[in-house]
């Protein structure tokens, strides 16, 4: 995609969020050959219906299109899905008496100009540790939720409608940007009771931005994370009220404040018309080669270089570390000495149950990543604090 195609997706999508209409040098950069593209993208990034809003708000939608603007329809039919489960599930939560923390998209969407603007494909909630399975026995058994299984940091479930809940027990999930940890396990002490509730939390302005970016930059590493998380950046750096210099307090000590001050700077390019870096133009080149999760190609140069090259990557991902093969194997809990062996045991289940060709796909790519790639990916994480 041209650069003039990728300005006028972020100048509609400005449009959509922000209320505001294409400046006249805009529209006239715009051409209607240009949808097709943009169409595909935003669908990539899942900001299409933003997309399609900031080209109706400006008139730019022919005729003999009419019909993309039922994605906003459906834009908004999925907020009131998720809305009502969100609002079942805090009622559940409530009147079991379980303290929990909503997260992400139900705790920013509110900030939004309008709540169906920010898309969300599940719910994610936090629990203490020792509430989870009380709060997953009350959902199963009670409302009639379908356990999914349980992950290193999370429960999953869904809800009678099919609508996907994280259950999430720990906010410190494995390979989390650099010290994020060490502020993200205090989650519970930065938090206040919600007016009207009992058991709702929620968290400091300053420990929500901060959960934000550590969010973010996890995602940055594991292949991208997308355009939606920088229209959030956007949205959070013009709450009222907010305290700068809390949050920059709280990036600085979890050593994501570089990564957040890029991560800023593009967002401000994209949305307020900033002048590009080279840096901000390697972050764009990166993000929008991957979707709203990145992609392979992305994350196993990233995690080659984090690694220390292609032979430790190859060796991190054939032995994985204690903490995360438990939750496969929770027998290792008690028999640690068995760890070798659930090793073997995983070896086999991607083997022989459907996962080799992924598998042989990943080794194939990882192995050609070229020195040169790998530099400069080495020296592009270095420059944006990862």
């Amino acid at each position: 995609m041209d650069q003039r195609t990728i300005q006028i997706l972020f100048a509609l999508l400005r449009s959509a969020i922000c209320g505001t209409r294409l400046t006249e040098e805009e529209r006239n950069n715009y051409s209607p050959d240009m949808l097709q593209d943009l169409l595909k993208i935003s669908s990539k990034h899942d900001v299409v219906h933003l997309l399609v809003f900031g080209l109706k708000q400006n008139e730019l939608i022919p005729k003999e299109h009419n019909d993309i603007e039922k994605c906003i329809l459906k834009a908004v039919y999925r907020y009131e899905r998720i809305r009502y489960e969100y609002d079942n599930l805090c009622s559940a939560l409530e009147k079991a008496q379980i303290p929990f923390l909503p997260l992400k998209g139900s705790v920013i969407r509110k900030y939004y100009p309008e709540a169906w603007m920010r898309t969300s494909c599940d719910i994610d909630v936090l629990v203490h540790e020792s509430d989870s399975e009380k709060a997953k026995s009350v959902l199963v058994d009670g409302y009639g939720y379908v356990y999914h299984g349980k992950g290193s940091h999370d429960i999953s479930l869904f809800t009678p409608t099919n609508t996907h809940i994280e259950l999430h027990y720990d906010l410190v999930e494995d390979g989390i940007a650099n010290e994020s940890s060490e502020v993200l396990k205090n989650v519970w002490d930065m938090t206040v009771i919600r007016d009207g509730y009992a058991f709702l939390h929620e968290m400091l302005d300053e420990y929500y931005y901060f959960y934000h970016i550590a969010h973010m930059a996890k995602h940055f590493e594991n292949g991208g994370c997308g355009i939606r998380p920088f229209i959030d950046i956007l949205i959070l750096d013009n709450v009222q009220d907010a305290d700068i210099e809390k949050r920059d307090k709280l990036l600085q000590q979890g050593n994501l404040l570089k990564f957040a001050n890029v991560a800023r700077k593009l967002s401000r390019i994209w949305f307020s018309n900033e002048p590009y870096d080279y840096i901000s133009q390697q972050m764009e080149d990166y993000i929008l080669r991957g979707g709203v999760y990145g992609n392979n190609e992305n994350r196993i140069t990233v995690q080659q270089q984090k690694k220390g090259g292609r032979i430790k990557y190859i060796v991190s991902r054939l032995f994985i570390p204690y903490d995360a093969l438990k939750f496969w194997y929770p027998i290792v809990e008690k028999y640690r000495w068995l760890m070798p062996f659930m090793q073997v045991r995983r070896w086999f289940k991607l083997l022989f149950k459907g996962h080799t060709a992924r598998v042989f796909t990943e080794l194939k790519y990882g192995s050609s990543v070229s020195k040169d790639q790998g530099d400069n990916m080495k020296k592009f994480l270095k420059d944006i604090g990862l």
